[in-house]
């Protein structure tokens, strides 16, 4: 038996093993679950020169993976267009109404260097999937579902002609927002042409599995549709499941499926994409359950996502979904994830109960957040349990992106802190020893330098300390207040931080919030 098949059986024993076994039985061991990069549509030709456009620049970008702690690479060949000479999708480098740019303008490498693999007859998600399964990384496929980049621009050359020529078939026609520009799945046409993709994607390819991308963009039916949505989205997962049945019989192995959806179960269900359901009707062998793209979530409820699946839950890989941006409420500004960022994310979630940690908008140069050397250091050294909790972990407050109208999406910032507030990070395991820091970024306000604040974790006192230098670096944030909290205090999940201003300070906002974790 290989390497790569024994590291196959061992997760998908976990994943079928009763719950509590299978918890105590990765609390003790030290072997990655998993750890899947997503390559997006555009990242790899709009990154490189016209002279790695062939099959040795092609299996570069898959070795840098090799030998690593990445187990999962999900290439992602569309959006509106596809990367490659589609039969049912326009390319991404066929001209229309939109002006397409030349290699050397914004946007012009992509295009370009898609045409050019077309023209010297390869197709890059086939050799990557080939490639990747020569070095022992799992290949799958990523479809975005309803892609609307850059829609406030009708003439931009990334939309379909599809697209284009339907402003009927748009969630709310006529809408100006993009939210409102998305096409609406309560049209058969619409549909229809999405899983035209869905066939040509599994005919063509022969893949590990195939995730449908709900979360691109996450917004898919007309405004109070969204309960018979939901029916609607259900069939079409069991038409896709059915495909991937066809093709595994054809590849003779098994084609998984697999979703990305809303991070919270209830407010994927309210926006039609009910991964619960899937789960229980057998649809799906994965679900990533993630924000979308304004901040990463701190705060996925992995655990309920379990709960509300049951024992369906046994047979599902739960990848929880970490994005590139960290915003401390809706409105605010936009940090990059850091390694210790990273770190905090993958610690609560294997507390809660995931299998796999996803990582999207982590792909390489230029568009990874934390830096190249960090990268590497990501890659090599991994997200299993072991890392993530004996390395420096940060823990930050953030919110539900992604959610129906009405829905709490759970933002617990800004705070005026005059009038007192808590703040609660779910910070996976607590550690018996070392250093555990809380930081509070305070808004520009008359008199922010005098200010002074008491802060309690779980009712204890955190002893004030010294401010964090380059406080600017927090968006929003003119003075990092910080105290140092005793490590006894901290619970396992959420803990709980009181803060109240005292003395004669004018009232100060908190916008930024978060528990930095340095274990002995």
């Amino acid at each position: 038996m290989s390497l790569r098949s024994t590291a196959i059986m061992f997760l998908m024993s976990l994943c079928v093993l009763p719950r509590g076994f299978a918890a105590e039985a990765a609390a003790v061991s030290a072997a990655p679950l998993g750890l899947v990069i997503n390559e997006d549509n555009s990242h790899f030709f709009g990154t490189r020169p016209a002279e790695l456009m062939m099959v040795e620049g092609l299996n570069a970008f898959v070795d840098q993976y090799a030998g690593t702690r990445v187990t999962h690479l999900f290439l992602n060949p569309n959006a509106m267009r596809a990367s490659y000479r589609s039969s049912v999708r326009d390319a991404i480098w066929d001209e229309g109404t939109q002006y397409m740019p030349k290699a050397n303008e914004p946007g012009g490498l992509w295009p370009n260097n898609a045409r050019l693999l077309w023209e010297r007859g390869l197709d890059p998600y086939a050799v990557w999937i080939a490639r990747s399964r020569e070095k022992g990384i799992a290949p799958w496929l990523t479809m975005r579902m309803n892609d609307v980049h850059s829609v406030d621009d009708p003439k931009n050359f990334m939309h379909s002609s599809f697209w284009v020529q339907h402003p009927d078939f748009w969630r709310v026609p006529g809408g100006g927002g993009w939210t409102d520009r998305a096409l609406d799945y309560g049209r058969p046409e619409v549909r229809e042409h999405a899983m035209a993709l869905v066939r040509e994607l599994l005919e063509r390819y022969d893949p590990d599995g195939l995730e449908l991308d709900w979360m691109r963009f996450g917004w898919h039916f007309a405004p109070g549709k969204e309960a018979e949505g939901a029916e609607l989205l259900c069939a079409f997962m069991k038409e896709a499941r059915g495909l991937t049945k066809e093709a595994s019989v054809k590849r003779g192995h098994t084609i998984k499926l697999g979703a990305r959806v809303p991070a919270d179960p209830d407010a994927a269900r309210g926006l039609g994409m009910d991964g619960v359901r899937w789960a229980k009707e057998g649809l799906i062998d994965m679900l990533v359950p993630c924000p979308f793209w304004t901040t990463s979530d701190f705060d996925i409820p992995v655990e309920k996502w379990r709960d509300q699946m049951g024992d369906a839950a046994k047979g599902i890989v739960l990848a929880p979904g970490l994005e590139f941006n960290i915003r401390a409420w809706p409105g605010g500004g936009a940090l990059a994830n850091d390694l210790e960022t990273v770190r905090g994310f993958a610690a609560a979630s294997y507390h809660r109960g995931a299998d796999q940690i996803y990582l999207f908008n982590f792909m390489d140069s230029e568009t990874i957040p934390v830096s190249q050397s960090d990268y590497r250091v990501l890659l090599e050294k991994g997200m299993d349990r072991d890392t993530v909790t004996t390395l420096p972990r940060r823990h930050v407050a953030t919110f539900h992106d992604t959610v129906p109208s009405g829905f709490p999406n759970g933002a617990q910032l800004p705070l005026e802190i005059a009038k007192g507030g808590t703040v609660r990070l779910n910070i996976g395991p607590s550690p018996a020893t070392g250093k555990a820091v809380f930081l509070v970024g305070l808004a520009a306000r008359d008199g922010v330098e005098k200010a002074v604040l008491e802060v309690t974790v779980n009712g204890q006192v955190c002893a004030p300390t010294t401010d964090g230098e380059a406080p600017t670096r927090y968006p929003g944030v003119v003075r990092a207040m910080q105290c140092d909290c005793p490590a006894g205090a901290l619970k396992a999940g959420y803990s709980e931080f009181a803060m109240k201003q005292s003395g004669d300070a004018p009232g100060q906002q908190a916008v930024w919030a978060e528990l930095r974790i340095v274990p002995e």
